[in-house]
């Protein structure tokens, strides 16, 4: 046996379609297929539980390499992307030292925010000083009012050095719109498409160099599905194309001065195929306007790690988050990537935090070869398949959107912000039944942490200038999903009382186990401190020790079964007294129990936040 060799196609003959269906089938014992094993996904379309070859068979896609036309496999031929790491200029020396440190420590793409006061020759001339514009990417976050004066600056500084042109690779972030949805500013079509024309113009002696943004990052960060954000960048992305056209700008052009800046959630496999078909879509959409060449179809992307999934309790989880995030951005053949400092969610990152951040892509890099393949993805029987899927949702959406006036119409009559609304009540609805999980936060929260004083006051990292601006439109509210436990739990951590929960555990010794370690995650998301127990002989016992304990709430653990008998027992053992009870569970003996004046239940099926909520209310 040691010496036969294995032969896969003769020893593990190919099973069909057919009979693996009649084998799950059978498994199932009469549970419908589609109920129990098709998963349908918050972008709107089902996933099946397996793939085959037959599933890509239709794929076009699957015909076509990386480098060409309609770039699903990518936009070049290799896997290369850029390293960013963003700084909000305060001190053009200061930012100037810290960009010279940092690309010496493996950034390649640098991302200044600046406001419009502090611009002028010698500001340039400061910050850009001993950078090289030839060798490293250059990003700047300007008010749109400012960014044509921004890019003459720029080309003048450039030229006075002998830079090459043609060799400078950047961007700046011109984008009236995301100012409308973030800060609810109502400029009008004219005046937007004047900025974003005047900002082209005074790039085009600078080819590489992309000047209008589409900043669908925005609503990742506020928590849009993958889907919703493309469906949106996409009709972004073609407001500003028929801006530029009508005022006279080649559809070659206009292609060419567009970056989307997009971000990346947590959902791994969808995320990946989200760029995938970003790629696709939008060169079908700059195909339409008919440019001279194929190469203003090709979709600049830089992709930024989502705010939306990361916490304030337990964050250096937010580590695993944003590189699985990393990951699929890398996978997916992105040009150039921002991941969040850990602590973005709490405090003005240090350099610890930013060093972390900058590793996680060097760690792709330089240990997992991520850049040396072009398209891993690609011919996933899976991926393809979400790829289409994703596709065929976020065209649904941008056809809507244009259908409904396009995406400035959009966004003027609060449809973008309504929408959004929605998607994030969802969001938080999910978190706070923990049907959309936060390790650390809303499921297996570190019992002990205390955070209140690691938080410091809110700083916006953006420099823009109009941040004081009165709204005239509904702004994009901007919450991330653990806010509401966040918010809960530092209640009572400030409120300097922590309530003790006494697990009193009886009867079946698996069944009073398990709720046990269910009912301390659960009440501990809201930072009280649980006692648990071996088990007690009688509930009088485990009452009478729960009171020595100081026990502010009694939480019995026990079976179904044994509920009859012990809850009404431990419910009178309580009596008048001041402590909460709760039984683990949801037995079928519940409305009897609550007749008989038990009102608090704990399972599977609860609105976590809201009890918690109620407990807080009775308890600090």
């Amino acid at each position: 046996m040691a010496g036969k060799k294995l032969n896969l196609l003769a020893d593990f003959p190919a099973v069909s379609t057919e009979e693996w269906m009649a084998k799950i089938t059978a498994d199932l014992k009469g549970v419908p297929f589609e109920k129990k094993l098709v998963w349908r996904t918050n972008e709107g379309f089902n996933v099946n539980p397996f793939y085959r070859q037959e599933d890509v068979e239709n794929i076009a896609a699957l015909k076509s390499a990386p480098g060409k036309f309609p770039f699903v496999r990518g936009t070049k031929e290799n896997n290369e992307w850029r390293v960013r790491q963003n700084i909000a200029v305060e001190c053009p020396k200061a930012a100037n030292e810290k960009a010279l440190d940092i690309l010496n420590k493996g950034v390649d793409s640098l991302g200044f925010c600046i406001t419009k006061e502090d611009l002028d020759a010698e500001f340039i001339a400061t910050l850009l000083n001993g950078i090289c514009p030839e060798c490293v990417e250059l990003n700047f976050n300007c008010c749109p009012c400012s960014c044509a004066a921004l890019v003459d600056l720029l080309v003048a500084y450039f030229k006075k050095n002998n830079v090459n042109l043609e060799k400078v690779n950047g961007s700046v972030n011109c984008d009236p719109m995301m100012k409308m949805i973030v800060k609810g500013r109502k400029p009008s079509r004219e005046k937007m498409s004047e900025h974003i024309v005047a900002a082209v113009k005074a790039a085009e002696c600078m080819p590489n160099f992309r000047v209008v943004g589409v900043n669908s990052v925005a609503l990742n960060h506020a928590g849009a599905f993958c889907a919703q954000e493309l469906g949106y960048a996409l009709a972004w992305g073609a407001e500003y194309m028929t801006m530029m056209t009508e005022a006279g700008v080649k559809a070659v052009d206009a292609g060419r001065a567009i970056k989307f800046n997009m971000g990346i959630g947590g959902n791994y496999f969808m995320e990946i195929a989200k760029f995938r078909a970003a790629r696709m879509l939008w060169a079908m959409i700059v195909k339409a306007y008919e440019p001279e060449c194929d190469c203003a179809c090709k979709m600049k992307i830089h992709a930024e790690t989502s705010k939306f999934n990361k916490t304030i309790f337990d964050a250096h989880v937010n580590l695993l988050r944003s590189e699985t995030e990393a990951m699929s951005a890398a996978i997916a053949g992105v040009d150039s990537m921002t991941v969040n400092p850990f602590d973005v969610t709490y405090k003005k990152s240090d350099d610890f935090s930013e060093r972390i951040a900058r590793n996680q892509q060097l760690l792709l890099k330089e240990e997992s070869h991520f850049d040396k393949v072009t398209d891993p993805a690609g011919g996933s029987y899976y991926i393809e398949n979400l790829t289409q899927s994703i596709a065929a949702e976020a065209w649904r959406r941008f056809m809507e959107i244009q259908d409904n006036g396009g995406m400035y119409e959009m966004i003027m009559n609060g449809k973008v912000v309504e929408d959004m609304k929605a998607t994030q009540a969802k969001r938080l609805e999910n978190v706070s039944r923990r049907k959309e999980v936060l390790l650390g936060t809303n499921q297996f929260p570190n019992f002990n942490e205390m955070a209140a004083e690691k938080i410091e006051a809110d700083a916006c990292g953006c420099k823009c200038c109009c941040q004081e601006e009165k709204a005239e439109l509904e702004a994009l509210p901007m919450v991330r999903a653990a806010q509401q436990f966040e918010e809960l739990r530092l209640e009572t951590e400030r409120s300097g009382k922590r309530p003790k929960a006494f697990m009193l555990t009886i009867g079946n010794l698996a069944m009073r186990i398990a709720r046990a370690q269910f009912s301390c995650n659960f009440l501990a998301c809201a930072g009280y401190q649980v006692i648990d127990n071996l088990g007690f002989e009688t509930v009088e016992a485990g009452v009478e020790a729960a009171r020595k304990a100081g026990a502010d709430i009694i939480v019995l653990c026990s079976s179904d079964d044994e509920y009859a008998e012990f809850a009404p027992a431990a419910w009178k053992a309580i009596g008048a007294g001041k402590e909460i009870f709760i039984v683990a569970g949801a037995p079928a003996c519940m409305d009897d129990l609550k007749a008989q004046g038990i009102e608090n239940f704990i399972n599977v099926k609860s609105n976590v936040l809201e009890t918690l909520k109620a407990f807080n209310k009775k308890l600090l």
